[in-house]
């Protein structure tokens, strides 16, 4: 299954993303965003399949964003994505897709919407059981 990660490893969200990719016997495509940013149709495209609105992608409690007077609700999704291009540190993350969609994985354990059942046990990072011991999904 070819599965891409929107990921930041500094993002413990993206890291426990990450890892319950892997959890599920996967190894993904990681796209460094910071790195190697992507172009505006790239942008445009993963956060219209996500299902969210641009403003939604947008990381709004980044200094740059209030810096930059993102907050202004007459902005538009040009100006928002011309905003997340020059300064990726705004875009949400970690985004994946899969064959079965797209996803912003906040929390991470959205990201089993799109992969196939997993019954391995699974934790993140701060010890929150995401998978139990007899396979099931928590909470």
């Amino acid at each position: 299954m070819h599965v891409e990660i929107w990921h930041n490893p500094a993002c413990g969200t993206s890291r426990n993303t990450l890892a319950l990719i892997r959890n599920a016997g996967i190894e993904p495509v990681i796209v460094d965003y910071l790195r190697a940013p992507f172009d505006r149709q790239q942008l445009a495209q993963a956060i219209a399949d996500a299902g969210l609105s641009v403003r939604d992608a947008i990381r709004s409690k980044q200094p740059e964003y209030m810096a930059l007077g993102l907050a202004d609700p007459a902005l538009t999704d040009d100006a928002l994505l011309d905003a997340m291009l020059a300064n990726p540190v705004l875009i949400e993350r970690p985004l994946v897709s899969t064959p079965m969609g797209v996803r912003m994985c906040r929390p991470s354990e959205r990201v089993l919407e799109i992969l196939p059942p997993c019954d391995t046990p699974f934790a993140k990072e701060d010890g929150e059981v995401v998978i139990d011991a007899s396979g099931k999904r928590a909470g």
